[in-house]
This record gives C-alpha cells, sequence and structure tokens, in this order.
C-alpha cells in the first residue's frame, strides 16, 4: 500500500468549482482515499515535519499567508485537527481564532468585520475554528437573519475570498463531513468520558435535530462558494486519523504550491568577526 499523492487527495475530495455538487453522496467513512489506516497515520507524520519547515519558510519570506478554514457539526473535529495536523510547528508564524457566536461589539458592525480582522498577517499560517461561514450556516437554519440578506452574502463571501486571495493570502476550506450516527457516538462519548465532558452542549443536540436542515446549508454553502481561488474540500471525517491525513496532504500542498525559498539577506560569514 502506497500513500496517495497530493493530488490524488485533491482530485478525490474537492468540490469541483463550477460543477455540480452533491454532499448527500460524498463518503464519511475516508477508506476510498485511505484504505489502511495505519498507511494514513504515516502519511500525516511525514506530512506534519513537512507543514512545520513550509510554515517557517512562509515566516521567514513574509510576505504571503495561509488560510485555513474548518467547517462542520458538532464533533466533526475542528480542534483535533489542527492537534494532529500542525503536531509538529512551532507556535512562532501560527495564528488560531475559533468563532463563537458574535459579540454585542461585532453585532454592531457587518459580519465579514470580525473576520477580516483574524485573517493571518503575512508571513503567517492562520487557522479559523468556524468562520463566516456560520454566517450562511447556522444564521440560515436558525433564521438570526431575513433570507434575503442571507442570499446575498454569497456572492460577497466570494469576493471577500477573491480579495484575499489577490492581496497574498492562500485561502483553503474544509468541511470536515462526519456522518450522523458517528456524530450521535461522539455526541454520547462527551457525555461519558471526563475529560470530554466539558465539551458537550446541549444546544448540540438542538443543531442535532436539525440535521436535514445543516445538510442543505452546507449543501448550498459548498456550491456557490467553490471558487478557483478558494474551493472546497469536502473531509470524510468518520475516521480521525483518516481525516487528519487528508488535510494534512492538501495543507502541504498548498504550501509547497507557493514555491517558497529561503530569504537569503545576503550576509557572508567572512564578513563577521566571531572572535
Amino acid at each position: 500500500m502506497t500513500i496517495p499523492s497530493i493530488a490524488a487527495v485533491r482530485k478525490a475530495l474537492i468540490a469541483t468549482p463550477g460543477k455540480p455538487f452533491d454532499l448527500s453522496v460524498r463518503d464519511t467513512s475516508g477508506r476510498d482515499v485511505f484504505p489502511d489506516k495505519a498507511e494514513a497515520e504515516t502519511s500525516l507524520k511525514k506530512d506534519a515535519a513537512v507543514i512545520n519547515e513550509l510554515k517557517d519558510m512562509l515566516y521567514a519570506e513574509g510576505k504571503r499567508s495561509l488560510l485555513v478554514i474548518l467547517q462542520g457539526m458538532d464533533t466533526a473535529g475542528k480542534s483535533g485537527t489542527i492537534k494532529a495536523v500542525f503536531s509538529d510547528t512551532t507556535p512562532l508564524g501560527m495564528e488560531v481564532k475559533a468563532f463563537k457566536a458574535p459579540s454585542s461589539e461585532e453585532l454592531a458592525r457587518d459580519y465579514l468585520w470580525r473576520v477580516h480582522n483574524a485573517v493571518p498577517r503575512r508571513g503567517n499560517v492562520g487557522i479559523f475554528d468556524r468562520s463566516h461561514y456560520e454566517d450562511v450556516l447556522v444564521v440560515r437554519v436558525r433564521e438570526f437573519a431575513p433570507l434575503n440578506e442571507v442570499e446575498k452574502r454569497y456572492e460577497q463571501i466570494n469576493a471577500f475570498e477573491k480579495h484575499l486571495s489577490e492581496n497574498g493570502t492562500v485561502v483553503l476550506k474544509f468541511m470536515l463531513n462526519v456522518g450522523y450516527e458517528e456524530q450521535g457516538i461522539r455526541l454520547k462519548e462527551r457525555l461519558a468520558e471526563q475529560h470530554k465532558l466539558w465539551k458537550f452542549n446541549p444546544v448540540d443536540l438542538d443543531d442535532r435535530a436539525r440535521w436535514p436542515e445543516f445538510m442543505a446549508a452546507y449543501q448550498l454553502a459548498v456550491q456557490r462558494c467553490s471558487t478557483r481561488h478558494a474551493p472546497w474540500y469536502i473531509i470524510p471525517s468518520d475516521s480521525r486519523t483518516r481525516r487528519n491525513a487528508a488535510i494534512a496532504r492538501v495543507v502541504r500542498g498548498a504550501l509547497e504550491g507557493m514555491d517558497l525559498k529561503w530569504k537569503d539577506p545576503g550576509l557572508k560569514p567572512e564578513s563577521f568577526d566571531f572572535g
């Protein structure tokens, strides 16, 4: 068994811009991409090490940035993904933002204000645990805003992400696609295991009861906002190992695609007296 190439993983998981998309037929197991779980673990470890080196090169260059967006239903594994994919990555040059319900200060401004403020600075890798897509997902399902306002947001989001990409930020978007049955198992685990109890929120059960509505909202968000400058990748998330390995492959590919070089300040050792 061999580790699938980055190109193969991208092809298998991308929601191809401009083509019809059907979330309901997307696999949640990850076995199509990584049949062998042990190979997935090996792939993850290798990619995590390379991601760390490439992140340092990005930081040293200081001209561009990478934004990783993680979206998914509760228990899909957003925080677990961050911990695994960036397990070898030093904190320098890393920014992580977890988006909660907007504050009164944020609600007093347009919905993208708080998001733009969290975009990574040049040289850094930024990770969004949830994102501006909450404003076309939970906001749509729970009717926190009029539907005509929500409908405008898809093109606004596309324009925002195009603006980022044209100004040096590579945007990667991952939908962590966990199955309904697997989510139920994980929610029960949160109540049964002491170290996971703090994660449990009864509101998660309300969202679970609206599963078809949330899946329809994800369907719309991916269909309308998978673009050439910021495509969506639909990540099978029933297996944590396969999920992490798939995302690591795509993240590594994006960093390698930036053709990073170590910054050369033009300094020569012979020019200095080291005593």
